[in-house]
């Protein structure tokens, strides 16, 4: 038995979970998404946390979805809203952390590695990774309420842009139309992360919980029901002839050739 797929440990009032499958980009494996499940949980378990960062090892946050295996939970049978979420599930867990989480997106941030990062309070980049959501270039509906996240963070004509036409940003122009609050070179981005959530567990804790809840509130943010709603179109757009299509086109290294079928 190796390292775990995702780590957690704790010390001095802050909490880091870290992403562990650099060989394999951090992407969405289920071996990957159980583990964050149980990371995820001791975090929220580990009363004596202020602050929570989520990082990734080696050059990439997460890649998103492994092309090479499913779209979906695969243990649950045939494609569904229900396979569709529950692949998103153990990354909606961040929405029950009640301290502060911060994502230091130390490499490059892809579709639901990109979603894991909107549910963190405050993301940090590096200023040379590509951020973004290549879903319609895949020929797929977005997932992990990304769609609802996104266009409140940058507002919706950029969300669009970046939403309609699989754009990736580097960590720059992330920064320039306020997707996070820093972009650093790559080896500052976790101390950057890790300094900021000092900062915050130096800060009072109850009065630092509340507010994360009142902004949370007066934001209205409902991302787990527009997940759900995103998992019904997504399993809907996976069995068309351009998802089909998208996926070939990403594994071959082509562009695609869309049909609208």
């Amino acid at each position: 038995m190796g390292e775990r797929a995702v780590l957690y440990e704790a010390e001095d009032r802050i909490g880091l979970i870290t992403l562990n499958r650099p060989g394999e980009r951090n992407a969405m494996t289920p071996e990957l998404l159980d583990a964050f499940s149980v990371a995820i949980d001791e975090a929220r378990s580990d009363a004596d946390i202020r602050a929570l960062v989520i990082t990734g090892k080696g050059k990439c946050f997460s890649a998103g979805a492994d092309l090479r295996s499913s779209m979906q939970r695969t243990d649950l049978g045939k494609p569904s809203r229900e396979a569709s979420f529950a692949m998103y599930e153990p990354f909606l867990k961040v929405l029950d952390v009640e301290v502060p989480v911060l994502a230091a997106m130390n490499g490059h941030t892809v579709g639901g590695g990109f979603g894991l990062a909107l549910l963190a309070d405050i993301r940090i980049a590096n200023v040379d990774a590509k951020y973004g959501v290549n879903f319609a270039r895949l020929g797929i509906h977005s997932g992990l309420g990304i769609s609802y996240v996104l266009p409140r963070l940058v507002g919706a004509a950029y969300a669009s842009e970046l939403l309609f036409t699989g754009r990736l940003v580097r960590g720059s122009e992330a920064l320039r139309i306020g997707l996070v609050t820093h972009a650093e070179q790559a080896h500052e981005v976790l101390p950057t992360a890790m300094q900021i959530a000092r900062e915050i567990a130096g800060a009072a804790p109850r009065a630092v919980q509340q507010m994360k809840a009142s902004i949370r509130r007066g934001l209205r943010w409902e991302i787990r029901e527009a997940a759900l709603e995103e998992a019904g179109l997504q399993a809907a757009s996976l069995a068309t002839e351009d998802a089909k299509e998208g996926v070939a086109a990403i594994l071959e290294k082509r562009e695609p050739e869309f049909t609208g079928k």
